[in-house]
């Protein structure tokens, strides 16, 4: 989406200056009002931390939703602003495209928050431990440095002139970037899965029908006149509110009577209980090592490491030798003694992996992009 605007823009930079500001208010502002809410939150004495907002099944739901609508756009169902992007330089130029540009900063930063957090836990973790004034300016910092990249190209025609000009082949990236989305939304409603169960999926997922029913007629709409763009109207306002109503259902199904995650860990080279904090400092009362792996199902990074770092035979063989207790604190959904756990090391999201070797005080703190190597050595092999 980003790359489709600047392409548009190329001979235009006074445009792309205008987008590249809109898009930096977009994330800080984003930034700013998840900052809000983490300080409020904070200073009610409740326990949330970064990335909260995709614990809610509901907000999840909506942003697969999303997802699944912006691929279909992309995919040519229905139009935006009017008219395709290879003949829109000039309008992308006016208002609705600095609008565009400011929603997808907001959007950029809903979206990756999850991934975010491992490249930024530590100053997050401060920021929260601070008064509201400092805190506010550090996420503000991190948000501005989150946007920067995209500014800085907006800001430097030099840079513009790199891009190949606007043409036909615009219309085709624009349908190539469709599969991310749906990539996207079907992620999310894998996320849903572990929070809502097998009924959640089903009914987001007739959601989603309803949602490109209505896109579709939207889109017919678009290009019709008269009658038959009034009741095409009207049918896209019937099925968005259907698919609310639906959405909230989804959102409020109950969740997997059996932990999903945990049964598919069990299939995991190390063999792990659910983390709480008696069964920590019982095992810590036998003297035994304990590793933490504080994970959720919305963080990709947790994923990859877990897959990459975390399910070797060398490291089950270690663990087997050390007789080595493995906790998995899933964050998935809300958690307070998990939040608490994440809070104590001054942290505010995941992953979070730490080692409790017989005896320590306090425990090692591994780095959130793991290696198996760096397992290893801090289990001191």
């Amino acid at each position: 989406m980003k790359a489709l605007a600047l392409a548009a823009k190329r001979d235009a930079p006074e445009a792309a200056r205008v987008s590249a500001l809109a898009y930096g208010g977009g994330v800080l502002l984003s930034f700013a009002g998840l900052a809000l809410v983490l300080i409020a939150f904070a200073a009610g004495g409740a326990a949330i931390g970064w990335g909260f907002q995709l614990q809610q099944p509901l907000f999840v739901t909506v942003l697969a939703l999303l997802m699944f609508a912006v691929g279909l756009n992309l995919s040519g169902l229905y139009e935006i602003g009017g008219g395709r992007l290879a003949g829109a330089g000039e309008k992308l130029a006016h208002t609705h495209g600095a609008a565009g540009s400011f929603f997808t900063g907001v959007l950029a930063v809903v979206v990756a928050t999850p991934c975010t957090a491992p490249f930024m836990g530590a100053a997050m973790g401060f920021a929260l431990t601070q008064n509201a004034a400092t805190a506010l300016a550090v996420f503000l910092t991190l948000g501005l440095g989150f946007a920067f990249p995209f500014m800085a190209l907006g800001f430097f025609p030099a840079a513009l002139r790199v891009l190949p000009r606007p043409g036909a082949w615009m219309n085709t990236l624009r349908q190539l970037l469709a599969f991310p989305m749906y990539g996207a939304a079907l992620w999310l409603v894998w996320v849903l899965s572990q929070q809502a169960g097998s009924e959640g999926v089903a009914i987001a997922l007739a959601a989603g029908l309803v949602l490109a029913f209505g896109l579709w007629a939207f889109g017919r709409a678009q290009a019709a006149s008269g009658r038959r763009r009034i009741a095409g109207l009207g049918i896209a306002a019937l099925a968005l509110a259907g698919v609310a109503l639906t959405a909230s259902y989804a959102a409020s199904s109950a969740p997997p009577t059996a932990d999903v995650r945990a049964a598919a860990a069990s299939s995991d080279a190390i063999p792990y209980e659910k983390y709480s904090v008696a069964r920590l400092e019982a095992l810590r009362g036998e003297g035994r090592p304990v590793f933490i792996n504080a994970t959720a199902a919305w963080c990709i990074t947790c994923l990859v490491n877990e897959r990459v770092a975390l399910s070797g035979e060398n490291l089950k063989r270690k663990f087997d030798e050390l007789k080595v207790a493995a906790l998995k604190a899933d964050w998935t959904n809300r958690d307070a003694e998990i939040t608490a756990l994440l809070a104590s090391q001054r942290r505010s999201g995941v992953p979070l992996y730490l080692y409790y070797a017989p005896g320590a005080k306090a425990p090692v703190i591994l780095p959130q992009i793991l290696t198996e190597g760096s397992v290893l050595g801090a289990l001191g092999g």
